[in-house]
């Protein structure tokens, strides 16, 4: 029955698993982003198809209004053909909002992709592109219930198909009203087991070549780089890259700056998610990294490592390490580290807290939306407040943005490193912004980005910061939030529910 269900899925539509991790995050494949095209400033939902060639699921709405159409089109960020669009589709306004529309385009092949946005409307003309990483992440097996019926159906055919055959050898040339002969008879059932011969030996070379394809196609699912951590004597950490294999173009010494940092690593105690660094190791060679270790507590702790190829597709590395009480050396830099209470839930998730106690006496507030669902595009913002309750007078900018965020599930299945311009990484961002830009900087311009305040003056820094974002699924999460003034690097730990 197994063999026959293998021939009739020639016929079946492959469906996607979306348990699998994302490429640029652990867990979250859908991109949230906010920009401005032109004067329009746009929330942009992009739902990535999990299979390649797939349809990507698009979803705008705009806080300015005037807007007359949008149309989208997708292209390669680097290379040639990012140069040559292809002819734009125009998105649709499902409901009565002015402001809200969706789209879908067909993304043909792996890579670091874009899509770009074109706005008309009152104010004229605007484009926006936001990066998207596609890959093939997962397929899925038929459900039991459907292989049965297919497979009885199958039967069902094969018999049928059998049964002509053998009629047509007794009965094709029998005048009419005449009976067979026995000669006609034995004709028969040797004209049937042939058929049946041929087409048992059709199903079971049919199952072979179904089995072959499906191994092919199964090389091309991304699989994410590993990474091995280790400890060095003097308290170096080294983190040493493994490549699985997946495509040829990937390489392991083509990383770009993305906040003037090749990795982004995040440590993490585990399980109660109480301890939490933001660090920046440095590239000694392909494919590895190393850091000097601060003064760290014993643990264990969960790695996750972000980093930006050449062509723009991000990546986040995983791995863990227990480690024992380390005196390392004093934090420097942009390297950051925060505390909090272990994360426990009491069954109903009464752990709501929208204000957090900084060790200095600053306090960061969250505007806490009215219930968090999961897949729900929300605005996270959150507030920086001195120990007088007043906006600090010496904010600073955090590797150049106002604020950074981590969003982790409380099983590890989620982490998302968020920017003021959303899930996206800013190097990606920075090469699609230069091209609507016009510019041969190949980084584009960091002022232009969304959070990003480049005047230098501590007045002109805003208190407030707002990360465009979705949970993924529903569950506990912990979120850490990051905000600068003077040189302190202030980390605020909330956590939240989402249904």
């Amino acid at each position: 029955m197994q063999r026959f269900k293998s021939l009739l899925w020639f016929i079946c539509l492959v469906a996607l698993l979306s348990a699998l991790p994302a490429s640029a995050h652990v867990g979250s494949p859908d991109i949230y982003a906010e920009g401005e095209a032109g004067p329009y400033k746009l929330f942009v939902v992009i739902r990535p198809p999990l299979v390649i060639p797939g349809v990507a699921e698009i979803e705008v709405r705009s806080s300015s209004p005037g807007i007359n159409n949008i149309t989208i089109a997708p292209m390669l960020l680097t290379g040639d053909a990012s140069k040559h669009p292809p002819v734009p589709d125009t998105m649709t306004k499902p409901s009565n909002d002015a402001q809200f529309f969706t789209g879908h385009l067909w993304i043909m092949a792996t890579g670091s992709w874009q899509i770009r946005f074109v706005v008309n409307g009152s104010q004229g003309q605007g484009v926006l592109s936001i990066p998207v990483p596609a890959t093939a992440i997962g397929t899925r097996k038929m459900q039991q219930s459907m292989g049965i019926m297919l497979a009885v159906l199958g039967v069902i055919l094969v018999l049928g198909m059998i049964g002509i055959v053998g009629a047509a050898a007794r009965d094709a040339q029998l005048p009419p009203g005449k009976t067979a002969s026995p000669d006609r008879r034995r004709r028969a059932i040797v004209a049937m087991t042939v058929a049946f011969v041929i087409l048992i030996a059709g199903v079971i070379l049919g199952g072979k070549w179904w089995n072959a394809d499906a191994a092919d196609y199964a090389s091309y699912i991304y699989k994410p780089l590993q990474m091995n951590a280790a400890v060095q004597p003097g308290n170096i950490l080294d983190l040493k890259m493994v490549d699985p294999g997946w495509i040829r173009s990937r390489q392991l010494d083509d990383f770009v700056p993305d906040h003037n940092h090749l990795m982004h690593l995040y440590a993490i105690r585990w399980p109660a998610m109480d301890v939490v660094f933001h660090l920046h190791p440095d590239q000694v060679g392909s494919g590895e990294f190393r850091l000097d270790l601060p003064t760290i507590p014993a643990g264990t702790y969960h790695l996750y490592a972000d980093v930006v190829h050449a062509n723009g597709f991000p990546e986040t590395l995983v791995t863990a390490i227990t480690l024992p009480y380390t005196h390392g050396r004093e934090l420097a830099g942009d390297d950051a580290e925060g505390t909090a209470v272990a994360l426990k839930w009491n069954g109903g998730g009464t752990q709501t807290n929208t204000s957090y106690k900084l060790p200095d006496g600053y306090t960061m507030t969250w505007k806490r939306p009215d219930g968090l669902t999961a897949k729900k595009p929300e605005y996270f913002t959150f507030t920086l407040l001195d120990a007088q309750g007043q906006p600090p007078k010496d904010m600073g900018l955090y590797m150049g943005m106002v604020g950074h965020a981590a969003f982790v599930k409380a099983d590890g299945t989620v982490f998302a490193h968020i920017h003021p311009s959303g899930t996206v990484s800013m190097a990606a961002l920075m090469m699609a912004q230069s091209q609507n830009n016009g510019s041969n900087n190949a980084m584009g311009d960091m002022k232009d980005m969304p959070g990003m305040d480049m005047s230098g003056s501590a007045q002109s820094i805003a208190d407030t910061v707002s990360f465009p974002y979705g949970f993924p699924t529903p569950g506990d999460y912990r979120i850490f939030v990051q905000m600068k003034h003077g040189t302190v690097v202030e980390t605020a730990t909330f956590d939240a529910q989402v249904q």
